[in-house]
């Protein structure tokens, strides 16, 4: 199993499906935003040709109104592993999600199962005060949970706060002990930029992605989803959905977009640096290069999956 991590837009999915061509590979994709079928425009999935040409695991397989968490992710990228294992070939685990990664290479912590009653009461608060309500009273009681979600990312502001009410124990507790299973990867590539070269690259995507963004937003909500199921709280459909009710003009929601996707890639980069042990590789020059520099810090493991 090779892992490849990095920040949104540092080229993952190219070097991935470099490495699975020269690997005789499958990929497992990581990435919390492209599980979700319907959710193309700013979700960066690996286009159909390029999944025709290389099987691609967990994309497009929960409906936008599906939590899906780690612990999912967890049990069915490990029978992805299993599966491609037994056709003898080498799986590429690509993907920026912090959590899905260290769910499947250190394993998961034992967890009270949700709780309905918590989970609506909580749900309601949401929409009564805001989610920034919830995300705030996280902050006080697990500043360390907090850090790392999204104030706008309900379903896991929620899990968090319901794991601290029913066990007395901040979710960040145990999230860092008692972790069970786990698959050791064989190599892990982590892709880094420079601060300037990353924004570039995010700030040219996002304004790619937007008009597009808007037309699937339009053609989805309200006629199959009402907006506020959990796969539309990736970054760019929350702000495509307060364009489209009016809040905010489009250009306004095209910055707003920008500058998510920018806080976004920095939450990225500061989990992947503490949390992460692999070979950095710089991803600033052509993608021959960088597949090159993979292939060097591979070493034998590449040599001996030809």
């Amino acid at each position: 199993m090779i892992v490849v991590a990095g920040p949104t837009g540092s080229g993952k999915t190219e070097l991935a499906a470099a490495l699975a061509r020269r690997l005789d590979g499958e990929v497992i994709s990581a990435d919390s935003r492209q599980v979700y079928r319907h959710l193309d425009a700013a979700t960066a999935k690996p286009s159909a040709a390029l999944r025709a040409e290389i099987p691609h695991h967990l994309v497009d397989v929960a409906e936008p109104a599906e939590s899906y968490d780690a612990g999912r992710f967890a049990r069915e990228a490990t029978a992805a592993l299993g599966s491609i294992a037994a056709r003898g070939r080498t799986a590429v685990v690509c993907g920026g999600t912090g959590l899905y990664l260290r769910a499947l290479i250190e394993g998961l912590s034992p967890l009270p199962p949700r709780d309905a009653a918590l989970r609506a009461d909580l749900e309601a608060r949401a929409a009564r005060e805001g989610r920034a309500a919830l995300h705030a009273e996280l902050s006080a009681a697990d500043p360390a949970a907090a850090a790392g979600i999204d104030r706008e990312n309900l379903p896991r502001v929620i899990r968090a706060l319901e794991i601290l009410r029913l066990t007395g124990t901040p979710a960040s507790a145990h999230w860092s002990r008692g972790r069970t299973g786990g698959v050791p990867a064989d190599a892990v590539l982590i892709l880094t930029l420079p601060n300037d070269a990353l924004a570039a690259r995010l700030d040219a995507r996002a304004r790619a992605m937007w008009p597009a963004l808007l037309a699937e937003v339009r053609a989805l909500v309200p006629a199959r989803f009402t907006g506020a199921e959990p796969g539309f709280t990736s970054v760019g459909y929350r702000e495509a959905l307060a364009v489209l009710r009016g809040e905010i003009p489009e250009s306004a929601g095209r910055d707003a977009m920008i500058t998510a996707t920018r806080a976004y890639a920095k939450r990225q980069r500061t989990w992947l640096r503490g949390q992460l042990e692999g070979t950095e590789l710089d991803a600033s020059g052509p993608a021959e290069r960088t597949l090159a520099a993979a292939l060097a810090a591979l070493g034998p493991l590449a040599r001996s999956a030809t």
